[in-house]
Parts: C-alpha cells; structure tokens; sequence
C-alpha cells in the first residue's frame, strides 16, 4: 500500500498517490488509487482506502500473491531505486522466482517452499553469483512485505543464501593488483596505444588506455569513468557527478551517481594528471572536440564488452592473472591501505554512503596492528 511523491503542489502542500492492491472476492487482482496533498492526508487517506476494502469483506492480505507482492514492490522503488537496478531485480525475479512461486499467495509461504524452490534453482547449474542475485531479489521483496505488513516475518532467511562448498573455509577476499602488477599491466597498454597510432592513425586504443588509469588512481566505478566529460577536470581535481548504465533499453543512459555521497571532488596524483594532459592534447586535434567529449570515447562510451577484452588482452601479455574491472577499484584501495590512508579518506574517495560498507569489503587490505597495539599498552606500566 505504497504513498509516493506526484509532481505537483496545492495551498504549498506537496502531492502524493494512494495505492492499495487488493484481491476481490471473485479472485481478481484491483487497486484503489487516490491523490491527496500532504503527508498527513495521504497517511488518512490510506487508512480510509484500507477501511472501505475491509468493510466490503475483501482482504490484500490474505490473498495477495508473490507476483501481485512484486508488482507493487517495482512501482514503489521505481521512486527510489536506479532505472538499471529496477531492471536487473526485474530481470532476476522473471527469470528464478516467478516460473514457480508467482501463483503462491505469500501468507501461505513456508521453509519448506522456499527450500523447494532452492532446490530447483541449484539444479540449473548456474554460476554461485547468479544463484546468490536470485535469493537477493527474493529476500528484498519479502523484507518489503514484512515491512508493509503483509506478513509477520520473512521465512526465507532461515534457508539462507547459497554457497559454494569450495567456499567454506576460506576468507572473504577480493582480486586485486598491486602498484608493481599495475605498473606492468598499463605499461602493456601504452605499448598497444603507441603501436597502434603509428599504424593506424588513430586514437581508439588511446581511449582504454586511460580508462585504465583512472579506474586504478581514482577508484571510480565503471560507469563514473564512462560519464566522466572534460568539464568534470578542473586542474588537479576531478569532479564524479554522473553515471552511465549500457544496454538499458538498447541504448546507455546517463543517470545520477550510485548514492548522494558519489557525488564528489577528488584530488588526483600526478601520474595521472599527466596521462590526462597528454590524451586532452590527442582528442583536442578531432575536429568535433568539445569540453563536452567523453575522456573515454569522446563523442561515445567505450563499450564494457571491449573494455574486458582488452583488460584480459593486457593482462595475458603482461604475465598477469586477470582480474575484474570493478577489482581496479580494489587495486585503489589496497595501494591506500597498505600506506595506512585512514579509511574514513578511503570511503570519501570510493563515494560510500557508509564507512562499514568499505571497512566490511576492504578490511582485510588493512595491516594488522595487534603487536602495535600490545606495545603501546605494554608501554602504559
């Protein structure tokens, strides 16, 4: 039974829809939708739709099935949510939750199901990470059903997540490159760069080339790095204020930072002031330069396809193992965790909203201080 914001005011009080689904009598699937202005008055006005529905003997409870549960679910974070999140969850529930759980009304849910429905997906033999977005999906919507009301508690965290046996045992680390391997493997790409314009007399492999460099010396995520425009570099600073999502709807979409804190100005090293000097100097000879090109592609995007071609290009030929390009982000990270940067720095320049998120994912990078710490209080007596 969702309130969400509407465009609009009236008397300076901010418009909002009502909605509530319900099932009918008859088994059908409606709604109630109504509009009114203020907080206060959506909160009253939800609780007068949700009256009216139980005076004529109709439950949305009740009778509310997992696919009806995840309708409303994807109309209300469509208001909170990125588009290409909503897309992915989207994907993930039609593809492993609605084939076999859609019908089940979600009052009737039970462990047994669930486990049921793990099996089934298990049996697919899909990749650890695709079987764990599908649980992830499934638990976000029933969490909204808890917090909603609809039901009392969510059964699915009692059958918990799926894991790989090989897992067991070992820590939760992630790839990485250290300041050496990196050293090799952009090296390798200037190389290529610098082979390729005396051949061809062109600035493609230029593009990847920086690509590279940003994502090691800034830390920016994949899509920060695509939208970045010659405008966000003001001298020795970089300023992350957009994104780009590839193949939303067919096309890329340029949308906000992940989170309010991704909006941010970074100081940049000089290494990478200069590989970003020398490419200005390269792009401003196009006749169609602008401020407005993209560092990376100029008038487009480099796509992502060939961006991991060329990062497992780069690395075979550098005597690497091949890391993820989200793992460049790593790289960042641990090259400051090893110099003992204060993780506060670390979370600023990484855009996080919170700094557990980066301590819980990076905190391993961080040198062990348990001697330290034992001497100094050694030292109290």
């Amino acid at each position: 039974m969702p309130i969400y914001k509407a465009d609009g005011k009236k008397d300076g009080l901010q418009k909002y829809n009502v909605r509530v689904n319900y099932v009918s009598n008859d088994g059908k699937a409606k709604q109630l939708t109504r509009t009114a202005y203020g907080s206060e008055a959506a909160k009253d006005l939800e609780r007068r739709l949700n009256n009216e529905i139980k005076e004529k003997g109709e439950n949305s409870v009740k009778k509310m099935s997992v696919q009806q549960l995840f309708d409303e679910y994807i109309t209300v974070k469509k208001y909170e949510l990125r588009e290409s999140t909503i897309q992915r969850s989207s994907t993930n529930y039609r593809t492993h939750i609605q084939p076999t759980m859609a019908h089940i009304q979600i009052n009737k849910l039970n462990v047994a199901m669930l486990q049921e429905w793990k099996l089934t997906i298990e049996e697919k033999g899909l990749a650890l990470e695709t079987r764990k977005k599908a649980y992830n999906v499934f638990r976000a919507l029933l969490n909204y059903a808890v917090r909603m009301e609809y039901i009392d508690k969510n059964p699915i965290g009692k059958i918990g997540n799926f894991k790989d046996v090989s897992e067991f045992g070992k820590k939760n680390e992630v790839g990485f490159y250290t300041a050496q391997e990196f050293t090799r493997f952009i090296s390798t790409a200037k190389r290529l760069a610098e082979e390729r314009q005396a051949k061809n007399r062109d600035l493609f492999e230029w593009d990847f080339y920086v690509f590279f460099n940003i994502a090691f010396y800034t830390g920016l995520r994949k899509g920060e790095i695509h939208a970045l425009k010659w405008s966000d570099i003001d001298g020795t600073y970089l300023s992350v204020q957009r994104s780009i999502t590839q193949k939303l709807k067919g096309e890329d979409r340029e949308t906000a930072p992940k989170n309010k804190s991704s909006v941010r100005t970074l100081q940049m090293p000089l290494p990478l002031i200069q590989v970003l000097n020398e490419h200005r100097k390269r792009q401003e000879k196009q006749e169609r330069f602008t401020e407005e090109y993209r560092i990376c592609g100029g008038e487009r995007c480099l796509r992502d396809t060939t961006i991991q071609n060329r990062n497992m290009h780069y690395a075979a030929l550098s005597g690497l193992h091949v890391i993820k390009i989200h793992s460049f982000r790593h790289s960042h990270v641990s090259v400051l965790a090893n110099a003992n940067i204060n993780i506060m720095e670390v979370a600023r320049r990484l855009g996080h909203a919170r700094v557990e998120e980066t301590w819980n994912t990076y905190s391993h990078l961080y040198p062990h201080e348990e001697e330290r710490a034992v001497d100094v209080l050694n030292n109290i007596a």
